[in-house]
């Protein structure tokens, strides 16, 4: 990419407006109050109408899962550059069907050879959470450094990749080096929903399986109305030998009724608590950022 280029995109993901991380309004300080005393650090960015909203950002953040959308993304764009149709088979050995962690995938080709589409292998990665169906993935674009260099290609920053769901299954600490901060994360998610970053079907293919994400229905799902279209991607840590969750997440799109989007990211790491005061954490303060744009528009 020419330098001129990619100055031009790091340029444009700075033309938000910034709710200034020192300030007491009211939709600030009803988030304090979720996380006050919480053993936890909580960290939340999120982006509508060109205004950025964040807090405690300047930390690093276990990705965990979230990385899913990374890699989808970084595979579908692959797929448009080498015209390659979403009904595509893929082969797939009994050897990728890794054992040691969560795969819905497995569980349907247990110990044997098999092949499924992309357009299924993506949903499984996404909307399934499936690790071993990631892994396989990456390495059809050819390997974590490759998703690392196309999310560098596109301008983000404040994000590291260098792990698989294999290498971070086989060291719980390799969970700390994919990191995201959350600006950098709702800052992806606007670029791919609004720049045109993937063609039709691609685009439209991404946005609809993360829509159909049936994990963490407790997250972010739980802070808005039922009716509210959602699509995200969700992340979840096993726990230290201390007890301590290294990674709880989500991550997404609300639809919000007035035809706009609002792009956000919530990110708890090295928690204490537990898993349901992690996850009421996220509900809580998505809750409070859907119905601060609710009146404002009425």
């Amino acid at each position: 990419m020419k330098t001129g280029k990619l100055f031009l995109i790091l340029i444009s993901l700075n033309l938000f407006t910034l709710y200034a991380e020192g300030t007491t309004d009211p939709m600030r300080q009803k988030i304090y109050k979720v996380i006050k005393n919480k053993k936890a650090t909580v960290g939340v960015a999120f982006l509508s109408d060109d205004k950025l909203f964040t807090l405690n950002d300047r930390q690093k953040y276990p990705l965990m899962s979230v990385f899913k959308f990374h890699v989808a993304f970084c595979a579908l764009k692959k797929m448009e550059s080498e015209h390659t149709s979403l009904k595509n088979r893929v082969g797939i050995t009994s050897s990728q069907m890794h054992k040691d962690t969560y795969s819905p995938l497995r569980e349907l080709y247990p110990n044997q050879d098999f092949c499924l589409s992309f357009e299924d292998l993506l949903r499984f990665c996404i909307s399934e959470s499936d690790n071993n169906a990631c892994d396989i993935l990456i390495d059809y674009i050819g390997g974590i450094e490759k998703v690392d260099k196309q999310m560098k290609s596109i301008g983000l920053t404040d994000y590291n990749l260098s792990e698989t769901e294999a290498t971070m299954h086989s060291d719980i600490t390799n969970c700390y080096k994919n990191w995201s901060t959350p600006s950098s994360m709702v800052k992806l998610l606007y670029k791919v929903y609004n720049e045109k970053l993937l063609n039709t079907p691609y685009d439209v293919f991404l946005e609809q399986i993360m829509i159909e994400t049936t994990t963490g229905s407790n997250k972010m799902r739980e802070g808005i109305p039922a009716n509210i279209i959602l699509g995200h991607k969700t992340g979840s840590s096993d726990r230290l030998n201390d007890g301590t969750k290294i990674g709880d997440n989500d991550a997404g799109v609300i639809y919000l009724p007035n035809d706009k989007k609002c792009f956000i990211a919530i990110f708890i790491k090295d928690s204490q608590e537990t898993d349901s005061t992690n996850t009421q954490i996220i509900a809580g303060i998505t809750e409070i950022i859907y119905q601060a744009f609710c009146s404002s528009e009425s």
